[in-house]
């Protein structure tokens, strides 16, 4: 019999995954597998649970938010012997489970996570840690970590606006040496993003156009200080519009990209705090993590698109 482990944060979203537990375990069982469930108990369990994991499983799935697939994962990628890894969001925006594709509905993304094809998805290094959506810095940052679950549940998507808002008239900016490629850039930001991901925080075109999955290189999107009261307010409206400005915006794509600054600048990853740094050097490794997806969706999600 193949043997799954199944991590989940019983307080992500409203904790509505409770009332669903006994029809998603159902699933699983049906699909061949014997389940060990784990509820995690505290911040970073399910990072420990993955690596200290000494059975032998064929499958992990997890459910949460973003902070909960970003441990597991970040957990995985220190194993040698790397599993496949399904996902049941259960989190406020849940970006990167929108981006694959995989179903909002619970008991759906259970049938997906048995069911599904194994995605060889890219995954960021992050000097010695581990993202698998977004590494950011500056405007809104820090929100997905300030703001209380509480609202969280109740404004969802909303709550991370608002929450956004208050700052747009005291926005911190930070002088930065970019490399990338064959490229310097040097300017002052108030935000910037290294994404694997079709949307961030429910934004979709901020990103950039044909985001594939497991085609080794990641999308930067970097704002620039605004001058004055004029500028900021075309930023503003390009962030309303979702469309990148390119008087105030850089946009590319790259494998490998450093950011140097005289001041450590707070980051975060995945939606969780990810430290302050003065030298950050993100590495795209180039599908280094099978995740579950719809098969009907892999071409889409590919490179290799047939």
């Amino acid at each position: 019999m193949k043997r799954m482990l199944f991590v989940y944060n019983p307080h992500a979203g409203k904790g509505l995954l409770k009332q669903k537990l006994s029809e998603i375990v159902d699933i699983f069982v049906k699909a061949g597998y014997e389940v060990v469930i784990y509820p995690t108990q505290a911040y970073r369990d399910a990072y420990r649970k993955i690596t200290e994991m000494t059975e032998d499983y064929d499958l992990v799935v997890c459910s949460g938010g973003d902070g909960t697939i970003d441990e597991v994962v970040t957990g995985m990628m220190e194993r040698e012997h790397k599993i496949p890894v399904g996902y049941i969001p259960t989190g406020t925006t849940n970006d990167f489970a929108n981006s694959l594709k995989i179903p909002k509905d619970f008991l759906a993304a259970a049938d997906n996570a048995v069911h599904g094809s194994a995605f060889p998805c890219d995954i960021g290094q992050f000097n010695d840690d581990v993202f698998v959506y977004i590494a950011a810095f500056g405007l809104f940052t820090d929100v997905s970590y300030e703001t209380k679950q509480e609202i969280k549940n109740v404004l969802g998507h909303l709550a991370y606006v608002l929450e956004g808002a208050k700052r747009l008239f005291n926005v911190p900016s930070y002088k930065i040496r970019i490399t990338h490629d064959d490229e310097v850039i040097e300017d002052e930001f108030i935000y910037g993003m290294v994404t694997n991901s079709r949307s961030v925080g429910g934004f979709r075109n901020m990103i950039g156009k044909n985001v594939k999955f497991d085609d080794g290189v990641f999308e930067v999107t970097l704002i620039r200080r605004p001058k004055n009261p004029i500028e900021l307010q075309e930023i503003i409206a390009a962030l309303l519009i979702e469309q990148v400005d390119t008087k105030h915006m850089y946009s590319f794509k790259a494998k490998k990209i450093t950011f140097e600054s005289l001041e450590e600048i707070p980051w975060t990853l995945d939606g969780e705090y990810g430290g302050s740094h003065d030298m950050v050097e993100i590495m795209n490794q180039n599908k280094a993590m099978e995740l579950m997806v719809p098969s009907k969706y892999v071409d889409e999600l590919s490179e290799d698109e047939k």
